[in-house]
């Protein structure tokens, strides 16, 4: 399976990026890159500068099509750069319309609600995003990890770094169950 992981140029917090790409590879998966602009991202250990990485791909240019899957990190800056670019927007709703699994943690759920895309969900996130999700339509509720099926795709949802080790597990899992036909 090829996997999008979505990010904006910079802000994106390190271990979100780090870690489930890592699950993806272990998976045997294929991860890329898309971001809003080509070159390289910078990512955050927090509010402190840390790696960069090289984009795959610009957003403007990937299609659904080519793609298994979506993850979407967090870091504060990440997804609220996300949800004010048209085409990063288009390109999370065009996986809920194609029925393919999305997965999101932190703040990254932001992004999932200027796709309009999580009314009538059960979804978790950082705490300071419950009263967002609510008033998009979403069930918001303080676990671990969230996966919801009542909608067209699979919705993998978390609530921040602690919590990378039972995200991974839930979103390749489900990934794998959705490849599987």
């Amino acid at each position: 399976m090829k996997i999008a992981f979505l990010v904006a140029p910079e802000g994106i917090e390190q271990v979100e990026l780090t870690e489930p790409w890592q699950a993806v590879e272990a998976a045997g998966d294929t991860p890329r890159l898309v971001s809003t602009q080509s070159g390289r991202v910078q990512a955050f250990d927090h509010l402190d500068k840390a790696d960069t990485f090289p984009v795959d791909q610009v957003v403007g240019e990937a299609s659904v099509d080519e793609f298994d899957g979506l993850v979407l990190p967090g870091g504060v800056a990440n997804p609220d750069a996300l949800r004010m670019d048209e085409q990063a927007v288009a390109f999370v709703r065009a996986f809920f319309d194609a029925g393919k699994p999305v997965a999101a943690i932190c703040h990254a759920p932001w992004t999932l609600i200027e796709a309009d895309v999580v009314g009538g969900r059960t979804v978790t996130s950082w705490p300071s995003l419950q009263t967002d999700l609510r008033n998009a339509g979403a069930t918001w509720v303080d676990e671990q990890v969230q996966v919801c099926t009542s909608g067209p795709n699979t919705l993998i949802t978390s609530r921040k770094p602690d919590d990378l080790k039972a995200f991974n597990a839930a979103f390749t899992e489900a990934f794998a169950k959705v490849s599987a036909g």
